[in-house]
């Protein structure tokens, strides 16, 4: 049995080619379309105790990140790890399936996607839902110690091209076990699959290539993209759900409050679970979810 089959039985497997990527979704479900975006260092497989139960109710597909997964970058983008232009492969992606709008849901990096989306591409996103993150200019504003020592990647990988690329090849499996233990407290608490596809991805050197040009963009022009929405007043205009690991705040704001900066309509709360809350706490996350998108 593969990975799809095993971590989202009844739905398909596509690939979408894109002006400049070709992407590697699984689809399943039918109704109202929610687009699904995982975070580092993981692909679509964190979305597998999620997906199933929202695709009672929704048409589901989730997605590899760009360079992430089985997802590829195609020709030289500009900016291949910029929010912006991974959102509007992923809005292409959409539209081939001929969906015209719909909801996103984005765990970690894919939050910071989903909110570029929802920002540059207003008509297309109906609801936001953020899990674990709050936008890169407020978490840069509010870096420190503290930071730096718990989260050192954003710093590591950000390095020029390619610092951290040779670092990570040294020993991939290391480093992405050392990784997923901090974010899931045990690798035993992770689907024994799901950790597999994890190590599997990660073992390529292009997939550690486009995680570090992600976060390249973070550390560059992602984090321009924010200051100039900020100084130009541009906020959020869809209803925005905002789940966080409980106790966790930003320059001592939680991210609640930090939301409320960038959009009128926005609910939520913290969550137990730590770092992982779609595999560690998916009864948690549905909880929330569903309503949330039943009155977006």
């Amino acid at each position: 049995m593969n990975a799809t089959a095993e971590l989202f039985p009844g739905f398909r497997e596509v690939q979408i080619e894109t002006s400049q990527a070709r992407l590697s979704a699984v689809i399943g479900g039918s109704g109202e379309p929610v687009l699904l975006v995982h975070g580092y260092p993981q692909t679509k497989a964190a979305w597998h105790r999620v997906a199933g139960p929202l695709a009672e109710r929704y048409m589901v597909v989730a997605v590899d990140l760009p360079g992430y997964g089985d997802s590829r970058v195609r020709g030289e983008p500009a900016d291949p790890g910029s929010k912006r232009w991974m959102g509007a492969q992923l809005n292409e992606m959409m539209a081939a399936l001929g969906h015209g709008s719909y909801a996103v849901v984005g765990h970690d990096r894919g939050a910071r996607v989903a909110y570029r989306m929802a920002l540059d591409m207003p008509e297309m996103v109906r609801a936001l839902a953020s899990l674990t993150v709050v936008p890169t200019v407020d978490v840069w504003a509010g870096a420190d110690k503290k930071f730096g020592m718990g989260a050192f990647h954003w710093f590591m990988f950000a390095q020029p091209f390619d610092l951290p690329e040779r670092l990570l090849a040294s020993d991939p499996d290391y480093f992405l076990d050392l990784t997923l233990r901090k974010m899931a407290g045990s690798l035993d608490n992770l689907h024994p699959v799901a950790l597999a596809e994890y190590r599997r991805a990660f073992r390529d050197p292009a997939v550690r290539h486009a995680m570090c040009e992600d976060y390249r963009a973070g550390a560059g022009i992602d984090e321009r993209h924010d200051l100039e929405d900020r100084s130009g007043g541009r906020k959020i205009d869809c209803p925005v759900l905002v789940l966080w690991e409980e106790g966790k705040t930003f320059a001592g704001r939680i991210p609640i409050d930090i939301w409320r900066d960038w959009a009128a309509d926005v609910s939520g709360g913290g969550l137990h679970g730590g770092h992982l809350p779609a595999e560690r706490a998916a009864d948690d996350v549905l909880a929330a979810l569903l309503p949330f998108l039943g009155r977006a």
